[in-house]
């Protein structure tokens, strides 16, 4: 089989569609067939030799791979510009194997401090039980990042745009700090998706999506990617292979469906977005909004620089308390109240509530979550029916 004969530079919607498939494909289908299989046959001991010395690529058992898997790490890889690409059962599968794979005792992290509350909790509290230390940093400070950095520094960690507050870290900054000081570099880049954003081409080592999110695009699947290096994420994969974090031939063939359309949804979504946005920044019962595409956004000059749209996450703080942020939220008619981000339904939350629900008030403000937070996941409805209820639901606050 050859791949498709597309190029780094070829737009986003003809990656999205075509990136990293084979011509022809099994069957000569159009569509990526379902290899429903958990191992594989071989034709006698002779071609299983050939396998394990590496003479013929080929499958083995499912835990260390599937063809339809394959075809959609292909095409991941393809569209942020990576070597390799390694696809997990979910995203938090994909953070932890990465990082279980690059560390081990005595090692040392850095990560921001509005990075992902699951990912910091993992650091924090499972990896620490194994003598992996941590360091924790302000989001957007790159003096204290670098004096963080260790002897012992193997990774610096972090997101962005972050979640929910939507900082932007400038990429190009944090991998001149990892190169100075020999230190891989990760970045959570699922907010952003390789439309808006490639961090490999600013420096960085490493990045991670939650392809639950944006990338399969319809609620309807968990997926995880690592994508960088050939090397890195060859080492990655073999730990992989060891944990069992593996996703399964169904929900890897939607995968690849989802993907199709990512270039025209997350387009949409920008668009939504930046429009909800500014009708929020203007509201007079709304107190802040955090949107990259905004002016009054602090890290505006550099999503402008390093990205090619400002994503589908719009977060804004309601005047008033908890109590007002869920009467907003419960007077939204077109939105529906759940967790998790990035499909063609809008979605909305209080993080107070969904996310960190278990904390006093006093708790979630230390970690910079405030009672009348709401985060809105913009779908790809019409984008002048979502501000018309707001605007209703607004009034109802």
């Amino acid at each position: 089989m050859k791949k498709v004969p597309t190029k780094p530079d070829c737009g986003p919607s003809t990656l999205s569609v075509h990136g990293g498939e084979p011509r022809p494909k099994d069957g000569n289908a159009v569509a990526t067939p379902i290899m429903q299989t958990a191992t594989y046959t071989f034709a006698n001991t002779e071609e299983i030799v050939d396998h394990f010395e590496g003479r013929i690529t080929r499958e083995e058992y499912g835990r260390y791979g599937n063809p339809t898997q394959r075809i959609a790490e292909h095409k991941l890889a393809a569209l942020e510009g990576a070597q390799e690409a390694a696809l997990f059962a979910s995203g938090m599968a994909a953070i932890t194997t990465t990082l279980f794979a690059m560390l081990s005792r005595g090692a040392h992290v850095v990560v921001t401090d509005d990075a992902y509350r699951r990912t910091r909790q993992f650091l924090h509290q499972a990896l620490r039980r194994y003598g992996v230390e941590v360091s924790t940093v302000p989001a957007g400070d790159y003096e204290r990042m670098e004096e963080a950095v260790r002897q012992t520094t193997r990774l610096i960690f972090s997101e962005s745009p972050t979640n929910p507050y939507n900082r932007i870290l400038d990429l190009e900054q944090v991998a001149a700090i990892g190169s100075r000081h020999r230190v891989k570099t990760v970045i959570d880049s699922t907010f952003a998706t390789p439309i808006n954003q490639r961090p490999l081409e600013f420096g960085i080592d490493l990045v991670i999506h939650s392809a639950t999110k944006y990338l399969g695009g319809h609620n309807d699947l968990m997926a995880g990617v690592v994508l960088g290096s050939a090397e890195l994420v060859g080492a990655i994969r073999d730990f992989e292979g060891v944990t069992g974090a593996v996703p399964d031939p169904l929900g890897t063939y939607l995968l690849i469906r989802g993907i199709k359309t990512l270039a025209l949804r997350v387009t949409r979504q920008n668009e939504n977005a930046q429009r909800l946005a500014e009708f929020l920044e203007g509201h007079p019962k709304v107190e802040r909004v955090h949107y990259p595409g905004l002016r009054s956004h602090p890290e505006h000059a550099i999503a402008t620089r390093q990205m090619r749209g400002f994503g589908g996450v719009v977060s804004f703080e309601v005047c008033g308390d908890l109590a007002a942020a869920s009467r907003l939220i419960d007077a939204c008619r077109i939105p529906l109240i759940a967790p998790s981000l990035g499909g063609v339904e809008s979605l909305i939350e209080q993080p107070a509530l969904m996310s960190f629900y278990e904390l006093s008030t006093e708790e979630r403000l230390q970690v910079g979550i405030k009672d009348a937070l709401v985060r809105y996941s913009v779908g790809i409805e019409d984008a002048d029916d979502l501000i018309a209820d707001l605007r209703q639901a607004l009034a109802q606050v």
